[in-house]
């Protein structure tokens, strides 16, 4: 997913962020991992009320940049070049970010790994999971429309397992959340993170 990211992208997906968080002293980035209807945006909601940082949800952003989405690996292959260069920019002037993304291949996590150095910040890893009934009834209601949307996403019960299929373990250190139970814990652990880091 290497290469030059145009300009125009960058700046579409910017502009799609909530007004942005104050700058900490040192950068921060919570990459929050899981398959679809794990909970990663409920997670990634309950976090930002604790830590403010901008929230980078691929699936809301894709639209901003593909109001009609196709999904395909070119348009994703586009998607994640400019999200990882706006990434890096936030990083840089300090803002913390939050990453909600599936990011079920290492391959794709390294990239993140390598901004995180690049620009000196903490990394702090979260993978979500949820049981798979749990997650079946939730894809469920989300795509019959049983309930309000609280997420940008448009996987139903078979692509979560297809992509179940793809997944890869985490090789760093990361915690682990499970969206079924008190995440407060989890939540917790990321703040004594950040406040180590920044000691404030």
């Amino acid at each position: 997913m290497e290469g030059t990211v145009p300009r125009a992208d960058t700046d579409v997906l910017r502009d799609g962020l909530t007004p942005l968080p104050a700058p900490l002293p040192k950068a921060v980035l919570v990459v929050v991992s899981g398959l679809p209807g794990t909970g990663k945006s409920h997670f990634c909601r309950c976090l930002v009320s604790r830590l403010p940082a901008a929230v980078l949800e691929t699936d809301a952003l894709r639209k901003h940049l593909f109001p009609s989405p196709s999904y395909s690996a070119e348009e994703s292959t586009r998607l994640f070049r400019a999200v990882h260069a706006l990434i890096e920019e936030l990083l840089r002037r300090g803002i913390p970010v939050v990453l909600d993304a599936t990011n079920l291949v290492e391959a794709h996590r390294e990239r993140l790994y390598n901004i995180s150095d690049r620009v000196g910040a903490k990394l702090i890893l979260v993978r979500a999971e949820a049981p798979a009934e749990l997650v079946r009834e939730r894809l469920e209601k989300r795509r019959s429309g049983a309930e309000a949307r609280e997420d940008y996403s448009d996987a139903d019960w078979s692509v979560y397992q297809r992509m179940a299929s793809t997944r890869e373990p985490i090789v760093r250190n990361h915690l682990v959340v499970d969206t079924s139970r008190d995440m407060a814990p989890v939540i917790d652990k990321v703040m004594r993170e950040v406040r180590r880091w920044i000691k404030i």
